[in-house]
């Protein structure tokens, strides 16, 4: 603990954990997609499974670090780019964002409505495993980040579980707003997109600025949050396809 408290030490904490925070944005809107197919009662459930899990996840990841390093090493080559496990990791990673995200959008556009459609609800357990595969991607990315930026073990720990403790708290009220505003759960669902091919471009060796994506990010929170003003005063609500039965509320 003492080296905690040295004034390097909570200038570290402190960065680290912003850090965290914002990398762990686009982990609380996926969770947040994924429960929302779920019936009313099990969506808080499994927005606080899903992020246990990426602690749980991060923290062993933070343990495992000459694991973490071996990963850096390359594998194999192709067209003289050395592939590493990292590499592949962000690739398939990638590849599922990019998949899941392109769906769900296509069911929310172009799916059955919710009146006529005859499908269950989501399994709990379904709903789980993919946000435990989506968790070891974006722990991995958020792991990586932290071992460039500090030495400490135990101030990365430290950052790790305070930025989910604070996701935690947040989750809900991002969750449900989300849920209440159908073009900013297409915006999210188009983040995931954005993210899922940086995530395909870092694991092909072709590194894009983190600065860019959360510019092109925060501008378009910016654009939307514009027109929620504008549309605050149509009495038409936008409304999107949910192909799930929902046992928990109204359609």
């Amino acid at each position: 603990m003492g080296d905690l408290l040295t004034g390097e030490a909570l200038v570290a904490l402190l960065t680290l954990t912003a850090l965290e925070i914002v990398l762990g944005v686009d982990n609380i809107i996926f969770i947040s997609i994924l429960a929302g197919k779920l019936p009313a009662e099990q969506q808080a459930k499994a927005r606080q499974t899903g992020l246990a899990l990426a602690l749980i996840t991060r923290i062993a990841l933070l343990l495992s670090l000459s694991w973490i390093i071996g990963l850096t090493q390359p594998l194999f080559a192709v067209f003289g780019h050395g592939v590493s496990g990292r590499d592949l990791i962000l690739i398939l990673g990638g590849l599922f964002l990019l998949g899941k995200s392109t769906y769900e959008i296509g069911e929310r556009l172009e799916g059955e409505s919710s009146h006529g459609s005859g499908r269950a609800a989501a399994s709990f357990t379904a709903v789980i495993i993919q946000i435990l595969l989506l968790d070891v991607v974006f722990s991995l990315d958020s792991v990586i980040t932290a071992v460039g930026m500090v030495d400490e073990i135990a101030i990365m720990i430290t950052a790790v579980i305070i930025a989910i403790v604070i996701m935690l708290v947040a989750a809900s009220t991002i969750s449900d707003f989300v849920n209440r505003h159908p073009t900013v759960k297409m915006l999210a669902l188009s983040f995931l997109l954005l993210i899922g091919v940086n995530l395909l471009a870092e694991g092909f060796g072709q590194h894009i600025p983190k600065g860019y994506i959360y510019f092109a990010m925060a501008f378009s929170v910016f654009v939307e949050f514009l027109n929620l003003r504008v549309r605050s005063k149509r009495t038409d609500p936008v409304e999107l396809h949910t192909p799930y039965i929902s046992t928990g509320g109204q359609h």
